[in-house]
């Protein structure tokens, strides 16, 4: 489902270049649960910011689904954002003054998909990250915990072919990030494609295979006990 091939990428301010990947190769299938592991500074946001269409590469090959990124528009690059990712984020990223069906419903808004059953749909997704009786709650009246989950409920409502998570339980209590990412378990569990982001390694190894990144390019993968 997703092939990077010797991707590097680099910002330049005036005539200083900063080289932030330096050719990194992998593959995630469709299916698997992938952690990329990192620490804080060393461009894991800059990949997840190519991974997920935001930004393309310098240099190099990705295909999503099969399909050559770099050769896309921005249009073309919005659709796959819209109708084929997911996002989760450390910050959560929730409308303040807005419940949370309503934050749910807002992809499909986006994207201008908006079915029939969507409130009913995403009712259902609140009810499966056990929020069903929080739906018209505000972020404010939430806990972190709760509002991470909404925010995966969320990145679930346009059917995605991959959940991208980036620090999904940064900001979060231990107790809060177990529940979070038994939620992860559980949609790999129903043949979900998820690779999440983290530089936490007790967090990495609740996946099925870790990319340890180091100095821009892949350094090892591992399988966790």
């Amino acid at each position: 489902m997703i092939e990077f091939n010797d991707i590097r990428k680099s910002f330049t301010s005036g005539t200083m270049r900063t080289d932030v990947l330096n050719g990194v190769t992998f593959k995630v299938n469709k299916g698997e649960f992938a952690a990329i592991m990192a620490p804080s500074g060393t461009g894991k946001t800059t990949l997840l910011n190519v991974l997920g269409c935001l930004m393309k590469a310098t240099s190099g090959s990705y295909l999503f689904e099969k399909q050559d990124v770099e050769t896309l528009n921005d249009d073309q690059l919005s659709e796959i954002r819209n109708k084929k990712i997911g996002f989760v984020f450390q910050s959560f990223n929730l409308l303040e003054r807005t419940s949370a069906l309503d934050n749910v419903l807002l992809p499909l808004v986006y994207a201008d998909i908006y079915p029939a059953d969507a409130k009913q749909s995403a009712v259902k997704l609140l009810e499966s990250v056990g929020l069903g009786d929080r739906i018209h709650y505000k972020p404010n009246e939430l806990s972190g915990g709760q509002q991470q989950r909404v925010a995966i409920a969320r990145a679930l409502v346009n059917k995605p072919a991959v959940i991208f998570a980036d620090e999904p339980t940064g900001n979060l209590d231990s107790e809060s990030s177990k529940e979070v990412m038994n939620i992860f378990k559980t949609l790999h569990a129903q043949d979900r494609t998820i690779i999440l982001v983290t530089h936490d390694i007790n967090i990495a190894r609740h996946a099925g295979r870790i990319i340890f990144l180091k100095d821009g390019r892949v350094e090892k993968e591992e399988v966790p006990a």
